[in-house]
């Protein structure tokens, strides 16, 4: 047995460790484990500094879980987008493929929960069906691998699914989804990236929330998948009391960085059961946004989204950069709050056709053109033959 299938056995997952470890009334845990699973393995259980914090607050259950339970199971209706059950196909190109229910640690607020820690939500016979539906379809290019948590399968299963995603001419890009390196690091091993750079191009998106999750060890795993040819990015949610806080945010992204993972979405919560204690205003977001773009590297300033309801997929929101219009002159604002005028082109004053027949024209008389004498206009200089 490995170290992290080992630190998984003891991990607190029951109503009575919510007991007997954080003095819960046993009434209100039986509760919120029925409703929805706990497992919170020991290397992210030592990250928790004192009740309530931010690492306390993604783990430990809520009774504020059992306040909606009017809210849906399935806010962004991947169902009806799922032709079999392993498979949600949303957009042209691109599936999202569940491999397996299970997670090192559930996340209190999961998206997913309908089908997360349920055992019988996910099986080989639907993992099959997957690769089969991917296979019958010519246009997808891009198959994302989740759950659960792809890693929680062994090194060995999770190579017959790269493995057969890999037999099918049209997938070109896999990514594989996955908390591991933030939650769990020591499931990163060497054994595991051997057997990843078999099947590139692979990309890895993990998913770190606060910087005190940025640790010595999650900086390690980072490093193993990027030296193992990973492009590695991250996917942050916006909850209220873990990271409502540009400073927070911009700490998280910088140090994201400092381990090679790209941040690339902040998503704004869903509207799933047991988590509207966890949204905020789309206000907060934006100016989190605001506070990241000029005020740090491009690199560390990711896309800011809303999962639409309903089945909407991603909606990008960006603070308001453009005020305006004077005439053709659009008004803008830059990161300083400072004001600017661009000149816009008028549509349709550039005749393309004549400028090209210049050109040509100048190239059979054997002239040596540097630029096409119009300011819109670049041309190579003609290559010497």
């Amino acid at each position: 047995m490995e170290l992290w299938q080992e630190m998984l056995r003891q991990s607190v997952d029951s109503g009575k460790d919510l007991v007997e470890r954080f003095g819960f009334d046993p009434e209100t845990s039986e509760k919120l484990n029925k409703f929805f699973h706990t497992r919170i393995n020991p290397y992210y259980l030592s990250l928790i500094r004192h009740p309530g914090d931010p690492i306390w607050l993604q783990c430990i259950p809520d009774a504020a879980e059992l306040q909606d339970e009017n809210a849906s199971d399935d806010p962004l209706n991947e169902e009806r987008d799922s032709p079999v059950p392993s498979i949600t196909h949303r957009y042209p190109d691109r599936v999202l493929f569940l491999i397996t229910s299970q997670c090192s640690m559930y996340c209190r607020f999961c998206t997913r929960k309908r089908k997360v820690s349920d055992s019988s939500k996910i099986n080989s016979k639907y993992i099959q069906d997957g690769i089969q539906y991917i296979a019958s379809h010519p246009e997808v290019r891009d198959v994302i691998l989740s759950g659960g948590d792809p890693l929680m399968v062994t090194d060995y299963a999770l190579e017959r699914v790269l493995a057969g995603l890999r037999e099918i001419p049209h997938v070109e890009i896999i990514r594989l989804g996955t908390k591991m390196p933030c939650v769990l690091p020591q499931r990163i091993t060497p054994k595991l990236c051997k057997m990843i750079r078999k099947y590139h191009p692979i990309y890895v998106n993990t998913h770190f929330n606060h910087p005190w999750e940025c640790t010595a060890e999650a900086e390690k795993a980072c490093a193993m998948l990027a030296d193992a040819g990973c492009p590695v990015g991250n996917q942050a949610v916006l909850m209220k009391g873990v990271n409502d806080n540009p400073d927070v945010m911009l700490e998280l992204h910088r140090k994201l960085l400092k381990m090679r993972v790209r941040p690339y979405y902040i998503y704004q919560a869903d509207l799933t059961k047991g988590t509207n204690h966890f949204r905020t205003p789309v206000r907060v977001g934006l100016e989190i946004m605001d506070k990241l773009r000029g005020h740090t590297s491009g690199l560390a300033v990711p896309y800011y989204v809303i999962d639409a309801p309903g089945g909407g997929g991603k909606i990008p929101l960006l603070p308001q950069y453009v005020l305006g219009r004077n005439g053709k002159d659009i008004i803008l604002r830059n990161f300083k709050y400072e004001i600017y005028t661009y000149p816009d082109v008028e549509e349709g004053t550039l005749d393309v056709q004549r400028v090209e027949r210049k050109y040509l024209r100048k190239r059979r008389e054997g002239r040596r053109t540097q630029h096409i004498s119009h300011p819109s206009v670049r041309r190579p200089e003609p290559v010497e033959r």
